[in-house]
């Protein structure tokens, strides 16, 4: 009788849980209890987050390569906060020999905050060489994880061609 989607459920019940608080005269709750309770409705499966992560992953590189540095920091910022995401909601995976947890920070730390440096710089040829480090390193990561059957690269062609990639001019 009642179609409610899921966001909506979600949204209703961080409402909700918000409210109550409020009403007992307590502070808003945590936004690791709101966390906790959005994932007992929804959380978003590994496989989604790691789809978001490959999309990331190609458009920083074409980011790097138009010499958008601004983009490829924003980017570069979304794969980090991708990357707490599993940490959050994956921090073991089913059949995984090295948990999550285990895994991202040990191998996917340094890479990033390299790859981070060199868009500081705005150095092109340190971005091609770190970019290469960080897919590396997620392939790595994938091997230790069972997943070695899901390698990455540097794109081929632009799977997103309704976005400009070029700075900016002015």
């Amino acid at each position: 009788m009642f179609d409610i989607t899921r966001q909506k459920l979600t949204f209703l019940l961080a409402t909700a849980v918000t409210l109550v608080a409020a009403a007992c005269g307590q502070r808003r709750p945590e936004a690791s209890a709101a966390v906790a309770v959005i994932s007992l409705i929804y959380a978003p499966g590994l496989g989604e987050l790691m789809s978001l992560q490959q999309m990331r992953h190609t458009k920083l590189w074409l980011a790097g390569q138009a010499g958008n540095w601004e983009l490829a920091s924003y980017e570069l910022d979304e794969l980090g906060e991708g990357f707490e995401d599993v940490l959050k909601f994956h921090p073991t995976h089913k059949d995984s020999p090295v948990a999550p947890k285990d895994a991202i920070p040990r191998m996917i730390t340094q890479p990033l905050a390299d790859l981070q440096a060199a868009v500081n710089k705005q150095d092109s040829g340190a971005f091609a060489r770190t970019y290469d480090a960080l897919t590396a390193a997620c392939n790595n990561c994938h091997q230790a994880t069972n997943f070695v059957f899901n390698r990455v690269q540097r794109p081929q062609t632009n799977p997103y061609p309704n976005q400009v990639f070029a700075r900016p001019k002015g």
